[in-house]
């Protein structure tokens, strides 16, 4: 049943009462999550189970932290989805998306990337735009990361069969340290605009979700004041001509929306809606990243950098809710979702870029020659060293090669005539002529007295006359052996009768010398120093290290243990601040 009503965004006894001025009874919906999850291990109960917890239809995260070889069975292979992956091919634990669909949303093409250098298959989303603007270096580079992934569904709007494209990015972040790392953003931007309106321009519909990385508005940012020049940030003036800028009031209760005010996506302005400020326009306080390491999300101190835009028609006539889920924790983000009230018309079969696809996972036995590969003959043969002669170094050669050629020659000669004898191919046993039983550990321990080291001396005088087969099978003397035949003779029993008061005379003064390196060491290390009480909350400072590279590089200071907020909130963190003095 459909009936036209006032403009509202309201969910009323499970009815959803959509903008365009439609009630949607028994109409079926499709729910998108975009989410980064700062690592795909953050799923400790288990990836499925994390799935169905978000309730999402096509879900996609970002950061995903994997690389092919690590990816394995239980996370690329989830009962009732289909994933996608895309991996870094430069860094490992580095960047990467993936995408998973409900076998309800199963895509009719998917491929990884935006540049369309990473498809070699069918299947294939296509419509890739204009790249005169970028090398093909540039092009290479910006798809060698893993940053994009796009399917492409089938959807059933008001009876008419639809496309829709969903592109899951996630956008680089501007290192400040790192001038080029600053274009290589404004690049990826540019590109996937690029491939965003020729995918729209070809007639489908366009969702583009994910961690954009930079915060659009003030209204967007925890604190947009201490920001120099915000508004001239090149990413938020870039996202000001990517998006459709609505009439917004500034006060703070939601404004309905003017049907004769929307764009369509053949306007020469920006041709995607914002769909969360599009249903909440002056919401505050509404933030997606925190940061983890001053424990910013206690006090809400973040920014809204995850977005889900969408063409302007799409969102004026199928989306009916957006909205994110702070209360969702496992990750410096949080999720974001939107609602729509189109159904999917699933695939028959997923496309190739599926993950179930890949020989690793398909149980099918893989040709040898893709663990072959190929290496460049430069580096397969060392670079031969050239050696002076009559060097020290052209002598440990020598002896390397045969360590007994110094020693005993003699040996070396009746080796040589024994190895003759045995034919080639064959192995004999060795013989041992002086087989001595094995010792105890233990008694490599004991101390030795004078008369064992002056045995252990006629002993290996002794060896030092047999022939060099001999040297190979017994290098040293057993210690345990030679202590045994010293008890032969009554003298050397007595000493070797008292061992311990040979090791007991000398604790005294070991024990004056331990106290004396700990007293030093301890006015060396002295250890951190006592923590302050910040001036406002009179509670103990913690401890931390400089480590932005700069001339305060290592350098230690105190500041409040609270967590960052605005100055504005008591709560939050004080302005304490203090070095660390070395000379105390």
């Amino acid at each position: 049943m459909l009936r036209h009503v006032r403009w509202t965004s309201t969910l009323h006894f499970g009815v959803f009462v959509h903008l365009s001025g439609i009630v949607l009874g028994s109409f079926c919906t499709m729910k998108i999550v975009s989410w980064n999850i700062n690592g795909i291990r953050t799923f400790k109960g288990g990836i499925k189970k994390a799935l169905d917890s978000l309730d999402g239809d096509i879900i996609c995260v970002q950061e995903t932290k994997v690389t092919r070889d690590l990816l394995d069975e239980k996370t690329a292979i989830v009962e009732g989805y289909n994933s996608f992956f895309s991996f870094s091919r430069g860094r490992s634990g580095y960047s990467g998306v993936a995408t998973y669909c409900k076998d309800i949303a199963t895509p009719l093409a998917a491929e990884e990337g935006l540049t369309g250098l990473l498809t070699n298959h069918e299947g294939a989303v296509g419509c890739y735009g204009d790249h005169t603007d970028f090398s093909n270096e540039e092009l290479q580079h910006l798809d060698n990361e893993g940053r994009a992934l796009i399917t492409q569904h089938k959807i059933l709007c008001q009876d008419k069969e639809q496309t829709v494209t969903v592109i899951n990015v996630y956008c680089p972040r501007a290192d400040p340290e790192k001038p080029e790392r600053k274009q290589f953003k404004l690049q990826f931007y540019k590109l996937l605009q690029c491939r965003a309106e020729a995918l729209l321009k070809d007639g489908s519909h366009v969702i583009v979700l994910g961690d954009v990385n930079t915060s659009h508005r003030p209204i967007d940012h925890c604190d947009p004041d201490d920001i120099d020049d915000f508004a001239e940030n090149p990413g938020r003036k870039w996202l000001n001509e990517f998006l459709h800028s609505c009439n917004q009031d500034d006060d703070n209760t939601e404004k309905e929306h003017d049907a004769e005010s929307e764009v369509t996506d053949h306007s020469p302005a920006g041709k995607f809606v914002d769909t969360f400020r599009y249903f909440h326009p002056a919401r505050t306080n509404a933030f997606t990243c925190w940061s983890t390491m001053t424990g910013a999300r206690q006090t809400n101190y973040g920014t809204r950098i995850d977005y889900i835009f969408a063409n302007s028609k799409l969102v004026t006539e199928q989306f009916v809710a957006a909205d994110i889920m702070p209360e969702v924790e496992g990750s410096d983000h949080c999720p974001v979702w939107a609602q729509l009230c189109c159904s999917l018309l699933p695939s028959s079969k997923p496309p190739p870029l599926c993950t179930r696809y890949l020989p690793e996972f398909t149980g099918k036995q893989q040709k040898l020659s893709r663990f072959l590969v190929k290496v460049d003959q430069k580096w397969t043969q060392p670079e031969q060293k050239t050696i002076l002669p009559c060097s020290q170094e052209e002598e440990e050669r020598r002896e390397n090669l045969n360590p007994f050629l110094k020693d005993n020659m003699s040996g070396k000669k009746r080796s040589l005539t024994s190895d003759s004898a045995v034919p080639k191919g064959k192995k004999t046993k060795t013989v041992h002529s002086c087989v001595k039983p094995q010792g105890n550990l233990l008694s490599f321990f004991k101390p030795k007295s004078v008369h064992v080291e002056q045995r252990d001396k006629a002993v290996s005088l002794d060896e030092g006359t047999h022939t060099h087969s001999s040297q190979r099978e017994s290098p040293t003397t057993d210690l345990s052996s030679v202590t045994d035949t010293t008890t032969e003779e009554p003298g050397v029993a007595m000493e070797t009768a008292k061992p311990s008061t040979l090791t007991t005379q000398p604790k005294a003064g070991q024990s004056e010398v331990k106290k004396g390196s700990l007293v030093f060491w301890k006015s060396v290390l002295h250890g951190p120093p006592p923590a302050p009480c910040c001036k406002v909350h009179g509670e103990p400072c913690v401890l931390r290290t400089v480590k932005k590279e700069g001339p305060n590089v290592g350098k230690q200071f105190f500041v409040c243990c609270r967590p960052q907020g605005h100055a504005s909130n008591p709560e939050a963190r004080c302005h304490f601040f203090a070095w660390v003095d070395k000379g105390k």
